[in-house]
């Protein structure tokens, strides 16, 4: 995501403070225990200007919500929004997702969402989609036995790939559609699928489950433990 460098980001974050986590390695396996009161931790990884995060945490306040976004000049949106709207179980962090194993410790993820990230067209860089199997193995550390990956896209090359990638690195798949909006708006969307959308273009979604029979393995070998 490339956006224009905003006016005084240093100032705009502080005022944000009681969403923005700088330090989120200090709360690795102890986000629940941190942020007493919520029943569940959800992670969206790309939460770009945060109209997905800030609608979802609203539908589902018993649930924490963590929003991470790489573009600090994208983020401070969703941050303000938050900050606005009073919304009290989000957080914000500025990171990559290949940092997530520093942030998060394994099975602590209940659900993770990747909403329309960069398709990386070109075949040589296709270890930088974020539903590469590289990545794909680091979100099935950290979910929960249970857990859910929510992934759309309207890019139908990435879904594709992504629906072998999935299948690659241990996950069965349900509530596969190439048309999720055909009979009219369906969940929450982003910024970018209400763009999508109005211009009838058909939103990609999967629903990703880790395989019973890799759950067991993983769990045999000391996995989900925090």
């Amino acid at each position: 995501m490339r956006m224009r460098r905003k006016p005084n980001m240093p100032q705009r974050i502080e005022k944000c403070r009681a969403i923005h986590i700088p330090d989120p390695e200090t709360y690795r396996g102890k986000w629940l225990e941190s942020f007493p009161g919520y029943k569940a931790l959800h992670l969206e990884i790309g939460c770009g200007r945060g109209r997905f995060t800030s609608e979802t945490a609203l539908s589902m306040p018993e649930v924490l919500l963590i929003g991470l976004e790489r573009v600090p000049e994208a983020l401070i949106i969703g941050m303000e929004r938050a900050v606005r709207e009073d919304i009290q179980n989000i957080r914000y962090l500025i990171g990559d997702a290949m940092s997530l194993r520093s942030f998060f410790a394994p099975g602590e993820a209940d659900r993770i969402y990747i909403n329309f990230c960069d398709p990386w067209p070109n075949n040589g860089h296709k270890k930088r989609r974020l539903t590469h199997g590289n990545f794909l193995s680091i979100y099935r550390e950290l979910l929960s036995p249970g857990g859910e990956l929510h992934f759309k896209t309207d890019n139908d090359a990435l879904f594709e790939f992504s629906l072998g990638e999935f299948g690659r690195t241990g996950f069965a798949l349900t509530d596969v559609t190439r048309d999720l909006h055909k009979n009219g708006p369906s969940g929450v969307m982003t910024d970018y699928e209400l763009k999508f959308h109005g211009q009838g273009v058909s939103i990609n979604r999967c629903v990703a489950r880790i395989k019973a029979e890799v759950m067991t393995n993983e769990k045999a070998d000391g996995g989900w433990v925090n």
